[in-house]
């Protein structure tokens, strides 16, 4: 299967914002859509994104393809005929009424919309068989095929998942695969020599025998010009966001609740142009993590995580408010995090919470290449936080350190961290960065910075050029 390319050379960034009015007008001749243009304001040269509007589009409630909230099989069926019937219109907008639909996963097209009406809750089966035939994805960096996300594009352009209903996965066997046990690790390792050997990843099929490499709940894979707004998302297999390899991505007013094993919020891999506002997380993992591959696979595609905005989100649980890492073979530049807040107080409105352990975390290690540069945090404000504002390690191996060797080292230029009006409550530290002592980071920037209480001394670094710190 060809991969399409994305990555944009920086330079052809002027031109590329001068030709997209001619651009979405032959997009919405083609379409019959419109779209809606968000500039979001950054410290850096922030294109403008296009997204879908789908308020003139002709709506296609499921019921009337015989969606049925006893019948699993006629609910997804009718789900799959409303998609294409509203793709074949030119573009529409797929209805799931009030209620609780049972469905295996959803699959949508070019111009077309998932809307949750009020009171509406998709409810996802546990059935991994549901989940097949394998599709085009990726597990933690690496591509491979494997069970469909629970709602999947690829190569799609306009499309769209708006509120304010609910989806929903069942978890009943999706919590047994939280488990790593040795057949799963096995699984991992030999999708990992596919990949350092460059075997076509149509060959890497990992729905077979005990591999339970649970899949995403949300993947826009190679997808351009994506909305997602107003739901609520309850509970995860894997990631819960994941767009992959897109461009042109708004995420606004999204609540997510998923306390399971790797449950990030939004994972935006290899994707350009991502704005992800107004947002709530209470995650059993990262809140915002941003990517860009893993090794052999990174360096294939070559294509960075780039022009990044996270604003105004609240965050209830979750291990960092926003990670960059550790899959960033690809490269992550100009990702800015502003008037964010942690609410947590590590106890959780309903007795369950995760300690959140920094502000902004990048992770790396000596196998990853890629680089990261230009990464800005600006007004923020959080609670008892286990680590501290700023975390840089430039060896995070987790299991891998023993799964597999280092085949090729590759270190990763760090450069260019700002973090500025940022108050805490708690944390063990204000900044600690672990740099490789051949490859410093450099340029580091913190400003007007408060910790009412730490337990820790307030800096801690080592094999760091430029850094600054001002009240």
């Amino acid at each position: 299967m060809p991969h399409r390319p994305l990555a944009t050379p920086v330079s052809r960034r002027a031109a590329l914002t001068a030709g997209l009015a001619s651009m979405m007008a032959t997009t919405a001749a083609a379409s019959g859509l419109r779209h809606e243009i968000v500039r979001p304001a950054a410290p850096f040269a922030m294109p403008p994104i296009a997204v879908p509007d789908f308020s003139r589009s002709r709506r296609f409630a499921i019921t009337d393809f015989g969606a049925d909230p006893r019948d699993q099989a006629a609910t997804s069926q009718a789900i799959a005929k409303a998609v294409a019937a509203a793709n074949a219109a030119g573009s529409g907008v797929v209805v799931v009424p009030k209620g609780e639909w049972p469905c295996g996963p959803v699959h949508l097209k070019s111009n077309v919309a998932l809307h949750l009406s009020q009171g509406a809750t998709l409810l996802f089966s546990e059935n991994p068989q549901d989940y097949l035939p394998p599709v085009l994805t990726s597990w933690e960096g690496l591509e491979c095929y494997n069970y469909s996300p629970l709602v999947y594009a690829h190569d799609c352009e306009n499309v769209a998942i708006t509120g304010p209903g609910r989806l929903k996965a069942r978890l009943d066997v999706w919590k047994v695969w939280y488990a790593r046990p040795k057949p799963h690790m096995d699984a991992l390792v030999a999708l990992y020599q596919q990949a350092v050997k460059g075997a076509p990843v149509e060959q890497r099929d990992m729905t077979t025998g005990e591999a339970h490499l649970r899949p995403q709940f949300i993947q826009f894979n190679r997808c351009r010009h994506v909305l997602i707004e107003d739901v609520s998302i309850e509970d995860s297999p894997f990631w819960t966001v994941h767009p992959l390899l897109c461009t042109d991505v708004v995420i606004r007013r999204v609540k997510i609740r998923a306390h399971g094993h790797n449950n990030d919020g939004v994972d935006p891999e290899m994707s350009q142009n991502v704005l992800i506002e107004q947002c709530q997380f209470d995650q059993g993992d990262d809140a915002v993590s941003v990517k860009s591959g893993r090794e052999f696979d990174g360096w294939r595609l070559a294509t960075p995580a780039r022009n990044i905005v996270m604003r105004d989100c609240r965050i209830l649980n979750g291990h960092q408010l926003m990670a960059i890492g550790s899959e960033l073979s690809g490269g992550v530049e100009n990702v800015f995090v502003q008037n964010c807040h942690f609410a947590g107080d590590g106890k959780g409105a309903d007795g369950w919470a995760v300690p959140i352990n920094n502000i902004l975390y990048v992770k790396t290690n000596e196998r990853r290449g890629g680089f990261v540069r230009n990464i800005v945090m600006d007004n923020v404000t959080a609670t008892i936080v286990s680590g501290g504002v700023l975390c840089v390690e430039t060896d995070v191996l987790y299991q891998w350190r023993d799964l597999v060797p280092t085949y090729e080292r590759r270190l990763t230029p760090i450069q260019g961290l700002s973090v500025s009006n940022v108050t805490v409550d708690e944390a063990k530290f204000v900044c600690r960065i672990k740099g490789d002592p051949a490859l410093p980071v450099r340029d580091v920037r913190l400003r007007k910075i408060k910790v009412a209480k730490l337990h820790d001394a307030a800096t801690d670094n080592t094999n760091v050029e430029g850094f600054t710190s001002a009240s």
